[in-house]
């Protein structure tokens, strides 16, 4: 394939993310596949995307609606380009790996989604686990994933007690030394993040992304 048209369609992925058009987005990358392009420049040009997003936001240029379409755009196409990786056996040099969910009883993932997104440009390896999670599904993705950082979301004050739930498993099983906890979402502030033990917590997306980097200690 010529260089200016493996380009083209590199620059056409990372607008469609900018442009928070995840239908796009998801053909981008089945063409990306379909064209044999490296899945690591498909997953560098998406990345970019979402951090010029990001960076808009924390501006004050862009807003919420903004963050949440181009993450939006971003998991759609992720998959398939994930999915690309492991075929291949492609590795791409990680800041560490995070494990993120919503707890148990609470089904919210907006944040999570954006919070993901983030993290995936920031240079982490990413598991999302989804929403309505018990300890136990939390504890076992640790151990497959040899997770650094746990990433867990409640938006409601009747599921953030789940939070400390988790933190108290972890602790049970010998492995709360071996992971970073961060927490977020709606329900949960600076000094409940403290009072069940978390390492760290941000009420924003963006600020999640980069709380990440400082526990991984990059």
């Amino acid at each position: 394939m010529m260089s200016t048209e493996r380009n083209e369609i590199l620059e056409s992925l990372k607008k469609a993310i900018t442009e928070y058009d995840s239908e796009r987005a998801a053909t981008l990358a089945k063409e990306v596949i379909e064209r044999g392009i490296d899945p690591i420049e498909a997953l560098d040009a998406m990345t970019g995307a979402i951090r010029q997003v990001g960076d808009g936001f924390a501006r004050g240029e862009l807003w919420l609606p903004d963050l949440v379409g181009a993450a939006d755009a971003m998991s759609s196409a992720m998959p398939i380009i994930e999915e690309e990786l492991k075929r291949s056996g492609a590795k791409r040099v990680t800041l560490g790996t995070v494990v993120v969910g919503t707890v148990f009883g609470d089904i919210h993932s907006i944040g999570k989604t954006m919070v993901c997104a983030l993290l995936v440009a920031e240079g982490f390896e990413v598991y999302d686990l989804g929403v309505n999670l018990k300890a136990e599904e939390f504890l076992e993705a640790i151990k497959r994933h040899d997770a650094d950082i746990l990433a867990m979301s409640a938006l409601m004050t009747t599921t953030a007690p789940e939070q400390r739930r988790v933190i108290e498993s972890l602790e049970k099983e010998g492995l709360r030394n071996k992971v970073k906890i961060m927490v977020g979402g709606g329900a949960i502030t600076e000094e409940f993040a403290k009072e069940i033990g978390a390492d760290g917590y941000d009420p924003t997306a963006p600020g999640a992304a980069k709380l990440a980097r400082k526990l991984a200690g990059k």
